[in-house]
């Protein structure tokens, strides 16, 4: 129990901060980086319902099954907050649509109207970064915790046989 709710509210705290970057100080989520709080939006409710669960007697094995699936979104989202931060130290090539060259912006009539209208979000440019470290290297520590914590939850249910 204690390690389903540790995760459901290291989740709700994760994108309450990140809900603060994008709505508070104005720094806009790149597509990468709203695919990185998937893990979270899964992790919050099945968080508590595992919690809930282990609170009335619950067959051990529906709660392993729902902290594995925990630890596996955790070590999902670790892996894409890596290669997302690899994108942002050009390590390697992000998705096109959101790093690299812009190639496609149409005719020459109605650029200036597009420059205007449209804000890109690239994956490969840092907009924020505390001790060396992007939101998405952020994002891979937490997720490894997230993952550890899940992966302790398994391993006090085995012992409790």
């Amino acid at each position: 129990m204690t390690a389903a709710l540790a995760i459901a509210a290291i989740s709700a705290a994760t994108l309450a901060g990140a809900w603060f970057f994008q709505l508070v100080l104005d720094i806009r989520p790149c597509p990468l980086c709203l695919e990185q709080r998937y893990a979270y939006y899964l992790a919050i409710p099945l968080g508590v319902v595992l919690a809930f669960a282990a609170a009335r007697d619950t067959p051990r094995s529906l709660l392993l099954a729902g902290l594995a699936i925990l630890a596996a979104a955790a070590l999902g989202n670790a892996w894409l907050g890596a290669y997302h931060a690899g994108v942002e130290w050009k390590w390697w090539q992000g998705p096109t649509d959101c790093s690299g060259p812009l190639v496609n912006l149409g005719s020459a009539g109605n650029l200036l109207e597009r420059l205007d209208t449209t804000k890109v979000i690239r994956c490969d440019e840092v907009q924020w970064r505390f001790l060396g470290l992007s939101l998405a290297g952020y994002n891979v520590l937490i997720s490894l915790a997230m993952a550890a914590i899940a992966g302790w939850g398994i391993y006090r249910l085995q012992q409790r046989r």
